[in-house]
């Protein structure tokens, strides 16, 4: 995970040339046809799955839905069970991972392509199962994940509300669309994407944008902590 890091990392790519690159076009509805409770399967093409994890008690109102993006080699089951665990359950709020085709995800290497597609295909299939709130939907992720997840949300502010980046090397330049608001922590010793090429250089890019920007900076390394992932979802509370 290291090597590609820090091989794809810290850097400001601009595709403002591709006007569709990276668009999702999945769109939540005004109803909810069902509710599902605890932890679904969803499955996408080519045997693929995405996982839909709701709170166990049914909510009296539409509910927030994160979708969180892993780092490069781990999973999304990983992410659920070992970075997110308890939080999303106690902050009341729907989680949407999936993992990607190859290693890590498509924009990484070069270009948009299959993973886009297949998160669109899973949003679609959320939006079918669960009522959700328009005002909170929130796209995240770890390392690799939160990078692709800075990328897709300033390309799509017309769908995600906001932005949660843990440990990100990097975003993608091109035509965004609206203001989400965005989290980013990062170590201060991460050894793996340095916090002064990275999580500080991305903050100060996006404030120049005029974007909301909460940036923690943790005495630590490249990990979520747990008092960080708390700070987190107080902050996804408030949007």
């Amino acid at each position: 995970m290291a090597s590609l890091a820090l091989s794809t990392g810290c850097s400001r790519r601009d595709w403002s040339n591709a006007s569709t690159a990276g668009r999702l076009t999945a769109r939540p509805h005004e109803s909810r046809k069902s509710y599902v409770s605890g932890r679904a399967t969803l499955g996408l093409d080519s045997g693929r799955a995405a996982i839909l994890q709701t709170p166990k008690s049914e909510p009296n109102s539409n509910l927030p839905l994160l979708v969180f993006l892993h780092g490069a080699g781990q999973s999304a089951d990983e992410m659920l069970d070992d970075y997110l665990g308890k939080e999303p359950e106690e902050a009341g709020v729907a989680v949407l991972a999936l993992n990607s085709r190859g290693r890590t995800w498509d924009a990484i290497g070069g270009s948009f392509g299959p993973d886009v597609e297949s998160l669109n295909h899973a949003l679609e299939l959320a939006f079918e199962k669960l009522a959700i709130d328009t005002r909170r939907i929130i796209i995240g992720g770890f390392s690799d994940g939160a990078s692709y997840a800075i990328s897709l949300g300033l390309l799509n502010g017309d769908l995600f509300n906001g932005v949660m980046a843990f440990s990100a090397g990097f975003f993608i330049d091109g035509p965004w669309v609206g203001k989400p608001r965005v989290y980013i922590s990062h170590g201060k010793h991460d050894p793996i994407l340095p916090i002064e090429k990275c999580g500080r250089r991305i903050a100060a890019d996006l404030n120049a944008h005029a974007y909301q920007v909460t940036l923690t900076e943790f005495d630590g390394g490249h990990e979520v902590p747990a008092d960080v992932l708390r700070e987190a979802f107080r902050w996804l509370g408030t949007l």
